[in-house]
């Protein structure tokens, strides 16, 4: 028997963002009791509140540094997913303090207040910029991660299940590229990219949502899951963006790399595929729940390296032009713009 969030309190940190709104839109779907909604933007509450309509969600502002404010929004809920962060790169590395009090900070303020109420299961939103980290807003998730699994082993008869799920780039999310793209095609300008080389993770709203049903029914305490994704360069993204929109050759302008940026991105790093089980669509990292006493497995333990590849931008299925437009045109927001276009 397939299982279901029918019934159930679901509460969202970030709840406005685009994670978020999808989540909470399949929340409702899939016949949940209530979602909260929990954030700190009242524009994007009311916003979202007059889109919607819907009684089953209520509306929590606060933010994650003020644990207060977070247990108001997590009374009665069964489930969390914790969306809340700080996710630009450029303005993390300008104001990393600021990403340390919300990715870090915060998130230990939402596991704290969901295990004082006695929340299920609450799943983390990661990124593939967690993995060998050289940006502030990817050692910010990095320490998130770890302080997720330090309270899944530090509190082993917890009721609340704490587990991550790490994602690529998201297409079609707030503050991603295909938008910027969608909207230099539409004011007739050049499409401006990084540079054309550097490989990206590919996945959908849709897609990130199925992860965290997975972990939210799949988990054991300090779980790490990613889904297997395919990946392409930003020269492929671009055009096969404008491909979709009619542009069969658009004028492409390198800029080059922002504050931060890696030209490859790493979803589990050698390590973490060296313990990983493969469970179809989705790859599950278990934690390592060892205690601090070392001398234990000093004559038993495992002393050869692991010999796994990472799982990486430049290593997993890499896209064509064609077969990257052929995915961004199945993104219902591409079909709207499309839609629109051809009115």
């Amino acid at each position: 028997m397939t299982p279901s969030l029918a019934g159930a309190t679901v509460a969202i940190t970030g709840g406005t963002g685009s994670f978020g709104s999808t989540m909470a839109q399949h929340l409702l779907d899939s016949g949940v009791a209530q979602v909260n909604i929990f954030s700190r933007d009242e524009a994007k509450q009311d916003a979202m509140r007059s889109r919607l309509s819907e009684p089953r969600l209520k509306f929590f502002l606060g933010d994650v540094r003020d644990r207060e404010s977070v247990e108001n929004a997590f009374v009665g809920a069964d489930y969390v997913f914790h969306a809340a962060a700080l996710k630009q790169v450029p303005s993390c590395e300008f104001f990393p303090d600021q990403a340390v009090k919300t990715n870090i900070d915060g998130s230990r303020n939402v596991i704290a207040a969901a295990h004082k109420l006695g929340v299920q299961s609450v799943v983390c939103l990661s990124t593939d910029k967690a993995v060998y980290p050289v940006n502030a807003m990817g050692m910010s998730k990095a320490l998130m991660e770890k302080t997720a699994q330090a309270f899944a082993r530090n509190n082993p008869t917890s009721r609340t299940t704490v587990s991550v799920t790490r994602y690529g780039n998201v297409m079609y999310s707030r503050g991603s590229v295909i938008p910027l793209f969608v909207k230099q095609i539409l004011d007739g300008k050049p499409l401006t990219i990084t540079e054309g080389a550097m490989t990206r993770f590919l996945m959908s709203l849709q897609e990130s949502v199925d992860l965290v049903d997975h972990a939210f029914f799949h988990a054991e305490p300090g779980d790490l899951f990613v889904k297997k994704a395919p990946a392409c360069t930003v020269d492929t993204l671009a055009r096969a963006t404008a491909k979709v929109m009619g542009v069969v050759d658009p004028e492409v302008i390198t800029i080059g790399i922002r504050h931060g940026e890696k030209m490859f991105e790493t979803l589990l790093a050698r390590e973490e595929m060296a313990k990983a089980t493969d469970q179809g669509d989705y790859y599950r990292v278990p934690l390592d729940a060892r205690s601090l006493q070392y001398s234990v497995y000093v004559e038993e333990g495992d002393s050869e390296a692991p010999h796994a590849e990472s799982f990486d931008s430049d290593n997993t299925q890499q896209m064509s032009v064609d077969q990257t437009a052929e995915l961004i045109a199945g993104l219902p927001e591409m079909r709207e713009v499309v839609e629109r276009m051809n009115r």
